[in-house]
C-alpha cells in the first residue's frame, strides 16, 4: 500500500486546495517515510511548492528525478542520509536542514554547498561567504591543478577513437585524484570527488575544442598543427606506530577528533629482520626485566614498562586511507590482479594455484537438538545449519597491506597484528548485503579495509596503546520520535586496559570505559544480545559488561552482569551457538574451560563449571595445556588446538557436555578428528572457521595457510581414527619490494572470512595484512 496519495499530499499541504499545483507549504514529517516511498510522479506535480519538511522520517536520499521548479526551504533533518547528490535538481533551494543524519559527514556538506548554487541557509547557518569559497575560490586552485596533470603527462590520442579516450581519462582522472592534495585531509573525499568531476569536463572541453578546430580549415599560407590552450595551474596518510611491550600501565591516549574519508597510504614494503617468538611458554606469566617485542609472542609479560605520550584527549584519530602499502610478488600467472596506490606504482599478488568456479552459497538445512545438562536445564535455540558445498573453493592472494606502521614508515616490520573480524552485513531495505569490510588491530592502530579494493577505509589511532583484539556489534541508537535505527560499532582493547567503542561509518569514537587495572587479552559480543560484551584480561577474568543502547547523542551506560575467575589469561572466547546466553567456552593459558553464564542466576562472580582436556595432555606430560585456537565449525563442532600440539582437534561439545556428571571438574573432549597442522613450537597463532562452507583454515610460522574443507564425506571418516591432512596449503604470496627481493614469510597470528567465504584476511607478526579472495570466472 503507497504511504503517500494525492489525497494525503492534499490533506498535508497549506494552503488547502483541490489540486497539487497550488499547494505551497507541505509537512510530511515523522511518517517513517523510505525513499521507495517518495512518488516522483506524484511530487512532480507540486509546481508551486515553496516549503517542504521531511524530517523525522528514514530516508537514505532525496528521490531523483523530483521536478520541484519553486522549491526554497528543504528540511530533511533526523533521517537516514547517505547521499547528498541527488539534491541537485533543487537548482532553487535556499534552505537545507541535514542536521541528525549521522552518515553524512563534512564531506556531504561541501557537496550540497556545491551542488546548489541559490542556498544561503544551511542547517540554520548563513554560508553565503563559505559558499562563495567552495562554488568559486577551491574550484579555480583545483581546476589548475587538474590542468597542470594533463600538462605534464597527458596528450589526446591520435587517432581519437572511443576507447582509446575511454583509457586516456581513465588514467587521467586517476592520477589527478592520486596527486592532487588540497584543504585539511578530513575533505580528501570531496576533493577527489571535485577533482575527478573537473578532470572530465577539462577533458571534454579539449575534445570540443579539437573538433572545432578539425572543422575549421586553414590556408596552405598559415596551414599548421592544430594547437591545444594550456593553462598554469595553481591547491596530507597515516601507517601506525611500532609495538610496544605489553604492561599494564595507565597510559593516557592522544587523539584527535577530525573526521576524514580516505587519505592516501602510498609507503612501500621494505622486508626487515621481525624478532621471532619464543619456543617455549613457561606455565605462569613470568616477571622480567628483559625487554620484550610483545609478551604474546613470549611469556606474557605483565611488568614490562612502556614509552607513550602523557597527553590527554577524548577522541582517537580517524584517517580514512585510500591505500595502503601494497608489495609485489615475484610468480606471475594468468589473471593476477593488478594492485596499486595513488602515488607509485606496487604490487600484484599472485596465486600459485588455478581459479575454480565459485561455490554456490550455502543452503539452509534442519539442526539437531542439543542435550541437556546436569541438573541445570541446557537452554537451546534452533538454528538454521548449512548445507557445506561439496567442492573445496579456490583462494588467491589480493592484496598485501601495510597499514599499521608506526609513523607511515615504510620501514616497519616489527608492528605485530592481532585480531580482524569481518564487519556484520546490513539490512538495506529488506535485503542483507554481503560482508566485505574488515576491521584489524595492531600496535596503536584499527583500520577498516575495503577487502575488494584494498582501500584502508578508516583508521584510528591511540599514542601509547598496544590493540590486541576487537569485536563489531549492531545495536540500536535512539532518535527523535521514540524509534531507533540499527547501526554497526566496533569495540577494541588493549594494553591499556580500556575498551574503546568506534562508530566507523560516522568516522567517530564516541566512547570508552575501564575494564581491568591490566592489559585486555579478548573482547567478544554476544549474538544473542547485541550489548552483552564479554572481555578477558591478563588480570585472569572474564567480565561480562551490558553497555546498553545509543541515544543520539551517543551517550551509552555500562553495567557490570558477571565476573568469571578464569586462573589463567584468556585467549580465546566462543558463546554456544545454539545456546549463547548459557555458556561460554573460554581458551586460556592453562586449558580449556566452560562457565555457566546465565544472567537469571543470582551468583554474579563463578568459577568454571568443568575443564576440558584433551589426548595431547596425557601424549606429553600434561603440558600442551596452552589453548591457542578455539573456534565452532557447526553449532556442535568445535576446532581447537594446543600450543605445539602440531595438529588441530575437531571435537563434539554436545557429547563432551553429556558424559559430565555435574561433579568432576576434568571431563575428556570427545574428539571426532585430529587435523594435520605444522609442527611449530611458536604459540598464538590461532585458528578460524567459516561454518556455511565448512572451512578451518590456521596460518603458520612460515606465512603459510592451512585450510580444511570439512565436508559430509569427511565427515564419515571421522571414525577411522586417521589424521586428516589439509585439503590445501597456501603458500605465502612472497610479496616483492623493488630491489630488495621478497619478504620471507612471517607468521600468521591471526585469520577470518566473511560468512561467504568471499574473502579471507590473514595478519602477520610483520605488519602486514594479507587479503585473499575466492577464484571465479
Amino acid at each position: 500500500m503507497e504511504k503517500l496519495t494525492e489525497k494525503i499530499l492534499l490533506e498535508k499541504g497549506s494552503p488547502k486546495t483541490n489540486t497539487l499545483d497550488q499547494i505551497k507549504t507541505l509537512n510530511l514529517s515523522r511518517m517513517s517515510l523510505k525513499s521507495k516511498d517518495l512518488p516522483v510522479r506524484l511530487l512532480s506535480k507540486l509546481h508551486c511548492l515553496e516549503k517542504l519538511d521531511l524530517s523525522g522520517n528514514t530516508l537514505q536520499e532525496f528521490p531523483k528525478g523530483v521536478h520541484l521548479p519553486c522549491l526554497k526551504i528543504l528540511d530533511c533533518s533526523n533521517n537516514d542520509m547517505e547521499d547528498v547528490v541527488s539534491l541537485e535538481s533543487l537548482s532553487n533551494l535556499e534552505e537545507l536542514r541535514l542536521e541528525d543524519n549521522f552518515y553524512l559527514t563534512v564531506n556531504d556538506e561541501h557537496k550540497v554547498i556545491f551542488l546548489l548554487p541559490k542556498l544561503r541557509m544551511f542547517n540554520g547557518k548563513d554560508i553565503s561567504s563559505t559558499g562563495h569559497h567552495i562554488r568559486h575560490g577551491s574550484t579555480e586552485i583545483l581546476r589548475k591543478r587538474v590542468i597542470a596533470v594533463w600538462e605534464r603527462t597527458f596528450s589526446l590520442p591520435d587517432p581519437v577513437t572511443q576507447q582509446s579516450l575511454a583509457s586516456v581519462e581513465k588514467s587521467f582522472v586517476k592520477d589527478a585524484c592520486t596527486q592532487i592534495k588540497y584543504g585539511p585531509s578530513s575533505l580528501s573525499e570531496y576533493t577527489k570527488w571535485r577533482v575527478e568531476m573537473i578532470a572530465k569536463e577539462y577533458l571534454q572541453s579539449l575534445m570540443c575544442s579539437e573538433k572545432e578546430v578539425g572543422d575549421t580549415t586553414p590556408s596552405k599560407k598559415d596551414e599548421a598543427p592544430a594547437g591545444r590552450q594550456t593553462c598554469d595551474l595553481g591547491a596530507k596518510m597515516t601507517t601506525s606506530p611500532q609495538k610496544r611491550n605489553r604492561n599494564n600501565t595507565d597510559i593516557t591516549a592522544e587523539v584527535s577528533p577530525r573526521k576524514s574519508s580516505r587519505v592516501s597510504n602510498a609507503a612501500t614494503v621494505e622486508a626487515q629482520e621481525s624478532p621471532r617468538k619464543s619456543t617455549r611458554l613457561p606455565s605462569s606469566p613470568l616477571k622480567t626485566e628483559i625487554t620484550l617485542s610483545s609478551p604474546r609472542k613470549h611469556t606474557r609479560a605483565t611488568e614490562a614498562t612502556i614509552e607513550g605520550s602523557p597527553r590527554k584527549s577524548s577522541r582517537l584519530e580517524s584517517v580514512p586511507q585510500k591505500g595502503a602499502s601494497k608489495t609485489e610478488t615475484p610468480r606471475k600467472t594468468a589473471k593476477s590482479p593488478a594492485v596499486s596506490t595513488p602515488t607509485s606504482r606496487l604490487a600484484k599478488c599472485e596465486s600459485p594455484k588455478k581459479a575454480v568456479k565459485d561455490q554456490p552459497t550455502p543452503q539452509k538445512g534442519k539442526q539437531a537438538t542439543a542435550k541437556t545438562e546436569k541438573g541445570t536445564p541446557l537452554k537451546t535455540t534452533k538454528t538454521k545449519d548449512t548445507k557445506v558445498p561439496q567442492e573445496p573453493v579456490s583462494l588467491q592472494p589480493l592484496h598485501v597491506l601495510q597499514c599499521h606502521s608506526r609513523q607511515d614508515s615504510p620501514d616497519d616490520f616489527k608492528t605485530q597484528l592481532w585480531a580482524c573480524a569481518f564487519e556484520p552485513p546490513q539490512d538495506r531495505n529488506g535485503d542483507i548485503g554481503e560482508s566485505r569490510t574488515v576491521a584489524t588491530c595492531g600496535g596503536e592502530t584499527l583500520c577498516v579495509i575495503d577487502c575488494e579494493s584494498g582501500h584502508v577505509l578508516k583508521k584510528y589511532k591511540v599514542p601509547g596503546e598496544e590493540f590486541f583484539s576487537l569485536a563489531w556489534s549492531t545495536v540500536l541508537m535512539s532518535r527523535t520520535g521514540g524509534s531507533a535505527r540499527p547501526c554497526n560499532i566496533l569495540a577494541a582493547g588493549g594494553i591499556r586496559g580500556l575498551v574503546k567503542l568506534i562508530h566507523p561509518r560516522v568516522n567517530l569514537a564516541f566512547g570508552e570505559f575501564r575494564t581491568s587495572r591490566k592489559a585486555i587479552s579478548i573482547i567478544r559480543f554476544s549474538p544473542c544480545n547485541a550489548s552483552f560484551l564479554f572481555t578477558g584480561t591478563y588480570e585472569k577474568k572474564i567480565i561480562l559488561w551490558d553497555i546498553g543502547g545509543l541515544d543520539r547523542d551517543y551517550n551509552f551506560k555500562t553495567s557490570k552482569l558477571l565476573v568469571l575467575e578464569t586462573g589463567s589469561t584468556p585467549l580465546h572466547l566462543s558463546l554456544l551457538p545454539g545456546s549463547a546466553d548459557t555458556h561460554l567456552l573460554s581458551a586460556c593459558d592453562k586449558g580449556l574451560f566452560s562457565f555457566d553464564i546465565q544472567i537469571s542466576k543470582n551468583t554474579q562472580k563463578r568459577n568454571e563449571e568443568m575443564e576440558i582436556v584433551f589426548p595431547i595432555y596425557k601424549e606429553k606430560n600434561n603440558s600442551h595445556r596452552t589453548i591457542d585456537g578455539l573456534s565452532f565449525l557447526s553449532d556442535d563442532i568445535v576446532a581447537s588446538k594446543s600450543h605445539m600440539q602440531g595438529s588441530i582437534y575437531l571435537w563434539s561439545w554436545s557429547a563432551t557436555w553429556a558424559s559430565w556428571n555435574g561433579k568432576k571438574k576434568e571431563v575428556p573432549a570427545v574428539v571426532l578428528a585430529e587435523l594435520q597442522w605444522s609442527s611449530t613450537d611458536v604459540p598464538y597463532l590461532s585458528l578460524g572457521t567459516c561454518p556455511g562452507y565448512g572451512y578451518v583454515v590456521c596460518g603458520d610460522e612460515k606465512g603459510n595457510l592451512w585450510t580444511y574443507h570439512i565436508t559430509k564425506t569427511v565427515m564419515e571418516n571421522f571414525k577411522t581414527g586417521k589424521t586428516i591432512t589439509a585439503t590445501e596449503v597456501l603458500e605465502w604470496p612472497s610479496p616483492v619490494r623493488s630491489g630488495k627481493g621478497p619478504v620471507e614469510g612471517p607468521s600468521i597470528n591471526s585469520v577470518a572470512m566473511d560468512p561467504d567465504l568471499r574473502y579471507l584476511v590473514a595478519l602477520t607478526d610483520k605488519n602486514m595484512a594479507v587479503v585473499w579472495r575466492r577464484a571465479s570466472h
